[in-house]
């Protein structure tokens, strides 16, 4: 078999836990198998198709890995309880600071207290989401 066909193995092995573990590491790995495979249908020798291998894999580590790092980890999105911090909810039971009250928040019903100690909210008002402390929305 041919070295080409090698290299192409190679990066579809290498291909697979890109798919399976989502790091981007393997598949630059894998473009530079595809490299080694371009020099050797080329007619390169096996040294360079190493040498074509190294260098393509270590400068997409170099120059593509911080970049992708830098998208992926983008602070604009917020997940969790997180998101819910500054959202309107409908109030569904009568919300003091006290014994609380309900809310419906996101389409889900959460139990919720008055952020302000002597502010009530009535039913059918809209309210505020402050925080999230425990399963309680903080609301004002």
């Amino acid at each position: 078999m041919d070295a080409w066909v090698w290299w192409l193995v190679a990066a579809v092995g290498l291909g697979i836990p890109l798919v399976i573990t989502a790091m981007p590491e393997f598949g630059m790995f894998a473009v530079g198998a595809v490299g080694g495979a371009a020099t050797a249908g080329a007619g390169g020798g096996i040294v360079a198709q190493v040498v074509v291998f190294v260098v393509v894999s270590v400068a997409l580590l170099v120059f593509v890995r911080p970049i992708a790092y830098r998208n992926r980890q983008n602070a604009g999105q917020r997940s969790g309880v997180d998101a819910l911090k500054g959202k309107r909810a409908l109030v569904l039971e009568r919300v003091d600071d006290g014994a609380g009250g309900r809310i419906k928040l996101g389409g889900e019903v959460w139990s919720a207290r008055s952020l302000e100690h002597d502010r009530v909210f009535d039913p059918g008002q809209h309210v505020d989401v402050v925080e999230i402390d425990g399963a309680t929305a903080v609301v004002m």
